[in-house]
Order: structure tokens, then C-alpha cells, then sequence
């Protein structure tokens, strides 16, 4: 009998050729991939060409049927005829007959079940050309065939607050604005009437979150009455930044003011409450007016990343990282997106009302198809646990790239297994594998080996890494033990959240993109290369295969790894223009140690 060395050796060797000329492609060796439809003109803003563009999962499918397709009806009830009560025999041998009706055509069936309608706030904030406009309007149109219909509001940096005449010139862009929507085949209805009212809502004590503020604006049911009613007649409300003061005049406030105070108003009146009265009242009718989505709409699209040279950021998790984008957002960009940090913290307000599955996205007027794409897939355009240089060295990541943002969930590392909450752990492992944990053996082993686990949220998702001893080398490998995320949290970037991570705690380490806020090493020491498994059949690894720098199939098993991005980038540096071969000194031999030890790894399952 051969020792498993020796079977992932014979292995090895047999399939010499096929390892490492298809299936070894390290980060090094990617081929660069065309430019993404977004790089190129607005020529991409046909309706169909934007959704097939989203190349939406099944997952995102699903999702976006859930919130937005045709509401199953309840079967009806037979009807009892009183003159002919059924018989026993009839309750208990009746036939059941099949009427055969004919089947309505696809277009009488989309009128009389149509797409849900649901709402999404939308900021349009200017100057843009007439061109500009024009794809912009495109945009917002599309998304209402689509079922989001959009509340805009308007703003303008080139219109100075205290100008004289500056509402005018708001009106102006609002009027503007409505005629372009028209001109594209939307329907709009200008608001210039202020719809929400200067100062602190009365009563206001604690904002809904720590460290969040209050918009300087509110709202009550009754201000809405405008908004219903454009909606219900199937029209795009457009709405100038004007609030009422104290003395009920019509004065300019910030857009983002109103925009806060109509995402919390929408959200209120949408959770109707039989004891309001007088101006608290709820209007009883079927529009639902909570916004599932926040688009700003710009010339300087997302947020700039110093993890990404200034590139945009692509998911932003809100709970963990919006103090840390404030710390390294560098000087030169308060002049280049000088609006970034006031429409992050934007964003941050309104996605505290909105539901926990809603998302907020800041993108640029050269970019209108990935309002498509956000509504479909409720992703960002690439993600952002993607390889750096499979992101940076083929142009698909550019400065118009737009960035998604979520209220997030914060992000944890434990070094000990004392502070692993055991029974939390134990239901997300059992849930998200469908499998019963061999608690005992399990813990046994992290005792000996752990090195950390990475938590998201209330255990919602976990990465668990050990060192796991390797015959023949005095370095343990770093091995991914777990990876897991519940399934309801499956899709809302919870995912990407985590490997971030990962990376930024394992082969990541080294680089300064790495300094990241959860709680782990901030980037500083020397990266490992990470190794796992997957059963061959595994839906996910194509996932895998996106952010793994290589892998191997081993019978029923794939092994993955993530090269040590610094010793990469050391190794790249040393041969210059030469380029690196399919394998170095260094890489010998190290596919038979890891797939001997991981072979070793007993099963955590009973």
C-alpha cells in the first residue's frame, strides 16, 4: 500500500504537464481581460444589452423576483353550492376534472399581473451637459421597466448657496431634469412645493444608531401627499432642495438634508400605526414607499481608495470601515471628489432607515448601465475579493468604477479558542453546511492548531485558519479550515466582507492595503501562502477559482491556494522583465507537503 505522500506524489507526477499548464494559474500569469462595457461610450444603454450586461445568478434572479415580480395569488376557494351539499362518496372517490383554458398571451398576462413597483431615492447631482442628461434619464427610465420607480432630488454644485438666484436656477435644473425623463418616454412630475420642513423632528431623542446624526430635516406623513400621488400615477417625482422654515418660507437646504429626511418619512409612513393622528396620519392606500435603493449620480463617481491607488472603492462595509475611510482619505482628493466624504456619510444615514437588504450606490454619469446591474444583482460591479492585480493589471477597475455601499456588519479576529462563543459557532457551522458538528474532535483540534477565526457580525459568517503540521518543513501551512456564512446572509455582501479579511490577515499581510479595521494584525508582518480544499463537486468553487492563485484536483478533492501576495511581489521585482517560470525554487515539492498534510486532516463532521 502507498502512503498518501506517495499517492499525491504519483499524482503529481503523472498529471505534471495538465497542473501546471492548466490548472496553476497563479496571480502572476493572469491574462489581461478586455475593458468592461463601461469603459467604453453609452452606446450599452439599450434596455436588453444593460440587463444581459448584469449577468445575474440564479441567486440574484431569485432575489430580484422576490422584491419585484408578479405576487403569487392564493388559490380560491371552491364555492358551495347550498341546493347540492356533497355527498360522502363525493368527498372521498371524487375524480377531479381538468377544464382546459387558454392561455393568455404574454402581453395580456404582464397588464393584468404587472412587475411590482418599488421605490428608490435617487440624488442627481450636477451640472451635467444635455448629453449627459440624456444617458442619465435613460437610466432612471430603464430602471422603471424595471419595477424600481425613482424619487429624485436635485442638486447642482455650480448654484452657490446664497446666491440670488439660486432657487431659480434650481428650479431651472429640476425643470430640466423633468423634461429630459419625458423626452426619454418616462412620465415626471416637478415638486417645486417644499415637501419636508427645516430643524430636528419633534420629539427626536436618540438617533438610531451611535455616532449617527439626525438629518437637519423632517417630515410628516402628510408633507408625502405629493410624492403618493406622482407615484400612483405611475410618475417619476423630481424634487428641487427646498425645505420649510419656521416662519414657513421656501428656503435651500442641503440636497443630502433632504434626502435624509425623505428616506426616514418613507420609511415611517410605510409601517402604517392605527394610533397616529392629525398631521402623524397615514394615508390607507397600496403604495409602498419604502426605498430599497440610493443612488447618487455624479461626475466623480465612488469614494477613492488608498488600497487601490485612488481607483474607487468597489463594496464599502459601513459598520467597519467608515472611520477608517476618514483616516486615510489623502489630501489631494478633498479637490478631485470633494463631495466623496459628505455622500458616504450620506449614505450611512439613509441605509440606518432602510431595510437591512438595501444598499446605497455612488456612481458616475458615465457609468448609467450599472443602475441595471446594482438593481438586478444588488452587487458591485466587480468584487471586491477579487485579486488586487486581477482587478488593477487589465483596466477592468477604473476611475468611473462605481462603489456599492452597505449598512455592513463589523468585522472581528480571535486568536483563542476561549474566545470563540461555542455555541453561536456551532449553529452557523451546522447551518451553512447542513451537516452535525463533531463538536468535540472539532475544538480538541482548534486547541492545538488554531491560529484565527475571523467573525462577521453576531456570527453570521466565519473563516476559520490553523497551522497544520507539514512533513518535512519546519513551517506549518496555513490551512482555511472553515469558511462559512449563514444562508440568509448569502448575497448581501457578507461573503466578500469576510474574505476581505481573510486576505488581509493571511497572504495578504505586508501591504499597506492590508491594514484594514478588523481587529487583527493591521497588515503589519509577513503574509503565508493559504491553502484549503473543496469536494470537487462544490457549486462555490468557481467562486473559488476567481480569488485562489492555483489549484489541483485530487480525486473527489480540489486544493486551492493564495500565494504570499508580498513574497510575490518580491520575486516579480527581482526578475524584472524575465518573468517569473511555472514553478521556482522556492515552489518545489510544495504541492506534494500540502496535499499530504491536508489528506491528514480528520473530518469535522459526524
Amino acid at each position: 500500500m502507498l502512503s498518501s505522500r506517495a499517492r499525491v506524489s504519483t499524482a503529481l507526477a503523472s498529471s505534471r504537464c495538465h497542473t501546471f499548464k492548466a490548472f496553476y494559474a497563479t496571480i502572476r500569469s493572469l491574462r489581461h481581460a478586455a475593458p468592461e462595457p463601461d469603459d467604453v461610450p453609452p452606446s450599452d444603454n439599450d434596455f436588453i444589452v444593460s440587463i444581459l450586461r448584469a449577468n445575474p445568478s440564479l441567486r440574484d434572479t431569485r432575489s430580484y423576483l422576490a422584491s419585484f415580480g408578479p405576487r403569487p395569488k392564493p388559490p380560491s376557494a371552491p364555492s358551495a353550492d347550498p341546493t347540492h351539499p356533497p355527498s360522502a362518496l363525493a368527498t372521498t372517490e371524487s375524480i377531479p376534472i381538468t377544464l382546459e383554458h387558454p392561455k393568455p398571451s404574454p402581453v395580456l398576462s404582464s397588464i393584468l399581473d404587472p412587475v411590482v413597483k418599488r421605490t428608490a431615492l435617487v440624488k442627481v447631482q450636477g451640472p451635467f451637459t444635455d448629453v449627459q442628461l440624456d444617458s442619465i434619464a435613460r437610466g432612471l427610465v430603464y430602471l422603471e421597466k424595471l419595477g424600481l420607480v425613482s424619487v429624485i432630488v436635485v442638486d447642482s454644485d455650480t448654484v452657490a448657496r446664497g446666491d440670488q438666484d439660486e432657487r431659480s436656477a434650481l428650479v431651472e435644473e429640476t425643470m430640466r431634469l423633468v423634461t429630459t425623463l419625458e423626452k426619454q418616454g418616462g412620465r415626471a412630475r416637478p415638486v417645486l412645493g417644499a415637501i419636508v420642513r427645516l430643524g430636528p423632528k419633534p420629539g427626536d431623542e436618540e438617533p438610531p444608531e451611535p455616532d449617527l446624526t439626525y438629518p437637519e430635516a423632517h417630515t410628516f406623513p402628510s408633507d408625502l401627499v405629493a410624492i403618493r400621488s406622482a407615484l400612483r400615477a405611475g410618475e417619476i417625482p423630481v424634487i428641487p432642495p427646498f425645505a420649510l422654515d419656521s416662519f414657513c418660507r421656501s428656503v435651500r437646504i442641503d440636497a443630502n438634508d433632504v434626502i435624509g429626511a425623505l428616506t426616514r418619512g418613507m420609511v415611517e409612513v410605510a409601517q402604517p400605526d392605527s394610533s397616529r393622528t392629525g398631521p402623524d396620519a397615514v394615508p390607507s392606500d397600496d403604495v409602498d414607499l419604502t426605498p430599497l435603493r440610493l443612488m447618487i449620480i455624479n461626475r466623480e463617481g465612488g469614494v477613492p481608495s488608498y488600497a487601490r491607488s485612488g481607483y474607487p472603492h468597489l463594496l464599502i462595509n459601513l459598520a467597519s470601515e467608515y472611520s477608517h475611510i476618514h483616516d486615510t482619505f489623502h489630501k489631494p482628493w478633498h479637490h478631485t471628489n470633494p463631495t466623496a466624504l459628505s455622500n458616504l456619510a450620506l449614505a450611512r444615514m439613509c441605509l440606518a432607515y432602510m431595510p437591512v437588504t438595501s444598499s446605497a450606490i455612488m456612481v458616475s454619469h458615465r457609468s448609467p448601465s450599472s443602475l441595471i446591474a446594482n438593481l438586478i444583482t444588488n452587487k458591485p460591479a466587480l468584487s471586491s475579493s477579487l485579486p488586487h492585480a486581477l482587478l488593477q493589471g487589465n483596466r477592468r477597475l477604473t476611475a468611473h468604477t462605481p462603489t456599492l455601499l452597505r449598512r455592513g456588519l463589523p468585522i472581528r479576529v480571535l486568536r483563542t479558542v476561549d474566545d470563540i462563543d461555542r455555541p453561536k459557532l456551532n449553529a452557523l457551522l451546522q447551518d451553512s453546511f447542513g451537516r452535525t458538528l463533531n463538536e468535540t474532535a472539532f475544538y480538541r483540534r482548534l486547541e492545538q492548531t488554531l491560529d484565527f477565526v475571523v467573525i462577521a457580525g453576531d456570527y453570521v459568517g466565519a473563516a476559520i485558519v490553523t497551522n497544520e503540521p507539514c512533513e518535512g518543513s519546519d513551517v506549518p501551512i496555513s490551512y482555511l479550515d472553515k469558511f462559512a456564512v449563514l444562508p440568509s446572509h448569502q448575497g448581501d455582501g457578507t461573503v466578500d466582507f469576510l474574505w476581505v479579511a481573510l486576505h488581509d490577515e493571511s497572504y495578504g499581510l505586508g501591504h499597506p492595503f492590508s491594514a484594514n479595521p478588523n481587529g487583527g494584525k493591521g497588515g503589519v508582518g509577513e503574509g503565508r501562502d493559504l491553502v484549503w480544499r473543496s469536494r470537487a463537486n462544490n457549486p462555490i468553487n468557481k467562486w473559488y477559482f476567481e480569488r485562489s492563485s492555483g489549484h489541483i484536483r485530487m480525486g473527489s478533492w480540489v486544493l486551492f491556494w493564495c500565494d504570499a501576495e508580498k513574497r510575490l511581489k518580491l520575486e516579480q521585482a527581482k526578475r524584472a522583465n524575465a518573468g517569473m517560470s511555472y514553478v521556482e525554487k522556492w515552489e518545489e515539492g510544495r504541492l506534494a507537503q500540502w496535499g499530504d498534510a491536508v489528506q491528514k486532516i480528520p473530518s469535522s463532521w459526524q
